[in-house]
């Protein structure tokens, strides 16, 4: 049964936080309780007196359950900087089994919890771990978030061909059009489709480009097992 996805991206800044609200949006029409969570945030803002994470605060605004913070955004770091350098600066360590737990937690309030990465594949959390160990101990399908700008269709094949190379289900692709101005833009999506569509990868929303985004603007298709 499907109870949820890990969302994860070509890189730092290309919309994984944006993808993951358009796909709670569109989740919460089939699911009454679903929710994001952001198991490590880097880099905070101020927020009602104290700090918080931007990409967890978008989040939980497009959740439809409620919770702690200390579950759904578990480590909250105040540097902008991988993961395993704020967490080094803060005085901290991330350990999986903690995250691992506080995901349990959660999912078990939760019908769908959609769960966001941070930076890339490859992103390291300590002295040991990647974020791709973490997507695999939580051991849900994975949606490649792809920021359509210059460099995307390396980036995208080499997330691709990564993710399922070490044996998980890649559920999905979200296209995002973070460059309005780039060149080629349809012929880069057309090439997307089919290298995604030649490896068993559907693409399930496609986000224009905005100013102020809203994850209502998004042309969606889950897979029918999500719904």
């Amino acid at each position: 049964m499907f109870k949820g996805c890990f969302v994860t991206g070509t890189d730092t800044g290309i919309g994984k936080t944006l993808g993951s609200c358009v796909l709670l949006t569109a989740l919460a029409r089939h699911h009454a309780k679903v929710v994001g969570m952001k198991p490590i945030a880097s880099g905070l803002i101020p927020h009602e007196g104290g700090w918080a994470s931007e990409d967890a605060l978008a989040l939980r605004a497009a959740s439809t359950l409620k919770v702690p913070p200390e579950l759904d955004n578990p480590i909250s770091l105040p540097d902008p900087l991988s993961p395993h350098l704020a967490a080094a600066r803060a005085g901290r360590r991330i350990e999986l089994p903690f995250l691992v737990e506080r995901y349990q937690t959660l999912a078990a309030q939760a019908d769908v919890v959609v769960v966001e990465g941070a930076g890339g594949w490859y992103v390291p959390l300590n002295e040991q771990h990647m974020m791709s160990d973490l997507a695999a101990a939580l051991g849900l399908p994975v949606v490649l978030v792809v920021g359509l700008r210059l460099g995307c269709l390396n980036h995208a094949a080499l997330s691709a061909e990564a993710i399922q190379a070490r044996g998980l289900t890649l559920a999905g692709w979200v296209a995002n059009r973070v460059d309005p101005d780039m060149a080629c833009q349809e012929e880069n999506l057309a090439w997307l489709k089919t290298h995604m569509t030649g490896r068993g990868v559907p693409l399930l929303a496609d986000i224009p480009w905005q100013a102020q985004p809203d994850p209502a603007r998004a042309d969606v298709t889950l897979p029918t097992d999500w719904t």
